[in-house]
């Protein structure tokens, strides 16, 4: 089995620091996504803030991906190649995923929006995507299993008549984009790897409003829902704790365009 790399204090305080600064990303490049504008301008604006701290954005010519973000809308379950044809319309979903590097560490996180006025279809997934991830990491801590967190998400997606994607996971993170530990979001409570402080890894879940298998385009990249129906993710890097997990991608305050309509409940 890979090596399981535990994080001392010294280095989740550097980890801390690239994770704020991916988060810092989001939130400024959260103000771009409106109608009418396309998915390269908002991948140029990340470029350009990220070298402007002193980072690097982790996707370019990531095996060999184009660009330095992905931008994934409405039935794209993630992946997506920004583009200037890629134009953002009244009404869709997108999911905006920074990764950064500082001073050799990774920082991850991702957000789905709205655009515009959202349907109620369209909040429906994106809110329960939210929840799925705050159920995840309200698993997290010593001694609990990484399939604590597959099975929480699991049950609140399909609880609501969604799906979750198996095709990609969260991952272990710090020196390496992707370190061993694997986080996947569906599984049974009690099973699995046992957490322990220091670990540090990604919670991603991506939900599809149908079936929860995909396809790839042709670009090799853009894995889009086998039905064409939505899909939505979220995504934060924690850090195990002596008694929980501390979200180190954590935003400042609600992000722009991605707050659930004032009178939106569960049912």
């Amino acid at each position: 089995m890979p090596e399981i790399i535990l994080k001392g204090a010294e280095e989740v305080l550097a980890l801390r620091r690239a994770c704020r600064l991916a988060a810092q990303t989001l939130e400024e490049a959260a103000k771009m996504v409106r109608p009418g504008e396309n998915t390269l301008a908002i991948n140029e604006f990340i470029h350009a803030y990220t070298l402007k701290h002193h980072a690097t954005p982790a996707p370019l010519n990531y095996k060999g991906f184009p660009k330095s973000c992905c931008i994934s809308a409405n039935e794209v379950v993630c992946h997506g190649i920004p583009s200037k044809s890629k134009i953002l319309r009244e009404g869709d979903i997108v999911n905006v995923d920074v990764t950064t590097i500082l001073d050799g560490w990774y920082g991850d996180v991702s957000a789905t929006f709205y655009v515009g006025t959202p349907s109620p279809e369209a909040v429906n997934i994106v809110e329960t995507t939210r929840r799925c991830l705050d159920l995840g990491m309200a698993q997290v801590r010593p001694g609990a299993r990484i399939g604590d967190i597959g099975a929480a998400i699991q049950e609140f997606a399909e609880g609501r008549g969604f799906s979750v994607v198996r095709d990609f996971v969260g991952h272990g993170i710090g020196r390496q984009f992707h370190e061993s530990l694997q986080i996947p979001h569906y599984g049974r409570a009690g099973y699995g790897l046992r957490l322990a402080k220091g670990m540090a890894f990604t919670i991603e879940p991506m939900i599809n409003a149908g079936d929860w298998r995909i396809k790839f385009l042709n670009d090799g990249w853009t894995a889009v829902t086998l039905d064409g129906k939505l899909s939505a993710q979220f995504e934060h890097t924690v850090v195990v704790t002596d008694d929980g997990c501390e979200v180190l991608t954590a935003f400042s305050g609600p992000l722009t365009h991605s707050v659930p309509p004032a009178d939106f409940k569960f049912q």
